[in-house]
């Protein structure tokens, strides 16, 4: 990767002193040993997509809906998305599970646990 690693350093230099790409390339350079964070720590992805799937239904979702009018439907939105995309990853129906925290609610009962124990 080192040599990956060298010319990818030669061209943000060189996009750094363009007028052009500039901004771009300053954030880059600004965060460059973050950018090979994947080669030294395991687990660690070399790219987003993970988070970029997660925020999918989201994006989808705020573009055809329009988004919300208040900021307690913005909190509504991001706290239902948030139950349906964290059901979708562990396996849990999401319906079932919100129907089990408003009956619980209603009877004054502890709300069912949204992640699993550790």
């Amino acid at each position: 990767m080192q040599p990956i690693r060298h010319e990818i350093g030669r061209f943000l230099l060189r996009g750094y002193f363009n007028p052009r790409t500039h901004r771009f390339c300053k954030e880059l350079v600004e965060h460059y040993r973050r950018l090979w964070t994947f080669l030294a720590a395991d687990g660690v992805d070399p790219t987003n997509n993970a988070a970029e799937r997660a925020l999918r239904h989201a994006v989808i979702w705020r573009k055809l809906s329009f988004g919300t009018r208040s900021p307690s439907g913005s909190r509504f939105v991001e706290r239902m998305l948030t139950v349906i995309e964290t059901c979708r990853r562990s396996g849990h129906n999401a319906f079932a599970w919100l129907s089990e925290a408003v009956r619980a609610h209603f009877h004054r009962d502890t709300a069912p646990a949204l992640l699993p124990a550790a």
